[in-house]
């Protein structure tokens, strides 16, 4: 039997409104309240409500057979707690039929594990709780922000004891081999690896509407006949992609929701296809080779590495220095404080800063709310400049004593070699793991 993996991502970060160096030491507020409502309420009506209910009424037609799985990020909970409470019930709602799966990941969205470990369990952990408390399931598998993946932090993920994760399945990684069977990672044969079979994947995402696509239009019988063709060969055959393909980024009109409409019981009329979540394809397929990833992958861009959000200087400047301010955060121990700092980790923002070119530098501008990356730089770093100026204030005496003698002592040039070597030793670390 070749099992057929849904799985999609659902997130909506909390964006930064237009922030001017005037408004630092001002004004405290940093996110565009009235533009995140009005994105979520235009993502809400026409993708999260139509397709949820689509979802359920396949569930109910097909008497359980269709399954699918989630990965929702906290960010977007919390939008759906603050906007949109209908939205999340019918998440729940798809959660209460138990043929939905719901994975784990970090609460912000964030590129955590590549700047501190503690920050990544901490965040992994709010999110487990969050899904509990809304959802009332138990993640068991775990999918990182934008699918970004390599050995350690498998190993981490493991040692959290995690069952598995999902991620992109890299040609130069795979070497040939075929990404429809379960992998095991390189000294954990226990832990179960879901690699997206990307050309499948992206035949929806990413070019269903297209008239230029040789293959257009897509029908379901056409699809179904390339899924198909992998019977025999593929044990699984794993359909990742972001939910707001379906109304949104793939509007109505194109026919999506019919295609949906009539899927599964196209793939299901071969009667060696069914549908299953990761955990029961985890518990059903044993692993048949290992996926060695030494180096950092993700499923954005063609490259599918890392270069969509630390690929320019402005980027790297806006991650290290807002990493930077994790242990003097953490030490003030407010929770609003906090949360501030957290949301600011969401990976969108340095998306945003992407300077990149041609096919993917146009969908950066697509996602993006600024008119330019340089744009989404100046913001975010006025914001970081505001929010330095808040934790100078909320420190404890002997510490900002400290900073302050540190700096005059930069400023005598008593120690400038030894500092600046420190300084440097810390920005390289950011990304030692």
């Amino acid at each position: 039997m070749t099992s057929i993996c849904f799985y999609f991502q659902v997130h909506q970060p909390f964006r930064l409104k237009p922030y001017h160096f005037t408004e630092i030491g001002e004004q405290h507020f940093y996110e565009d309240y009235q533009k995140n409502k009005d994105i979520l309420d235009k993502v809400a009506t026409k993708c999260y409500l139509p397709t949820n209910q689509k979802m359920l009424e396949l569930i109910r037609q097909h008497k359980g057979k269709f399954r699918i799985s989630y990965s929702i990020s906290g960010v977007a909970l919390e939008q759906f707690e603050q906007f949109r409470p209908d939205v999340l019930a019918s998440f729940k709602e798809l959660a209460d039929t138990g043929c939905v799966e719901f994975l784990s990941e970090t609460h912000f969205h964030s590129l955590s594990y590549l700047f501190s470990k503690d920050e990544f369990h901490r965040q992994i952990m709010k999110h487990y709780w969050t899904v509990r408390r809304l959802l009332g399931v138990t993640p068991s598998v775990f999918r990182n922000t934008e699918l970004i993946f390599n050995n350690e932090l498998a190993k981490t993920v493991a040692e959290m004891g995690f069952k598995g994760m999902v991620a992109e399945g890299v040609d130069r990684i795979l070497e040939g081999r075929t990404p429809n069977h379960v992998y095991n990672t390189p000294g954990n044969s226990e832990f179960g690896l879901l690699l997206k079979n990307y050309k499948l994947s992206d035949d929806i995402a990413f070019r269903f509407s297209n008239p230029a696509w040789e293959e257009h239009p897509l029908t379901v019988t056409k699809y179904a006949s390339w899924l198909h063709s992998h019977a025999g060969e593929a044990e699984i055959i794993n359909l990742f992609m972001d939910y707001e393909t379906f109304g949104e980024h793939q509007w109505e009109d194109s026919g999506i929701f019919e295609f949906l409409q009539h899927l599964p019981e196209a793939i299901m009329s071969h009667p060696d296809f069914q549908f299953r979540t990761p955990s029961e394809i985890l518990t059903a397929y044993p692993a048949r080779d290992s996926y060695d990833a030494p180096y950092f992958t993700s499923w954005a861009d063609t490259e599918r590495d890392l270069s969509a959000w630390m690929e320019n200087k402005m980027q790297q400047h806006a991650m290290h220095r807002v990493y930077g301010l994790e242990k003097e955060i953490k030490l003030i121990n407010d929770p609003d404080l906090l949360n501030v700092w957290s949301r600011l980790q969401t990976s969108d923002h340095f998306y945003y800063m992407s300077t990149k070119y041609w096919s993917d530098g146009d969908v950066h501008k697509y996602f993006s709310p600024y008119e330019s990356p340089y744009d989404a730089h100046i913001y975010y770093m006025n914001v970081l400049s505001d929010l330095e100026k808040t934790i100078q204030k909320s420190l404890p005496p002997c510490r900002i004593s400290k900073r302050k003698a540190i700096k005059a002592k930069i400023r005598a040039k008593e120690i400038p070699v030894k500092m600046k070597s420190r300084n440097k030793l810390r920005i390289s670390s950011g990304l030692t793991v």
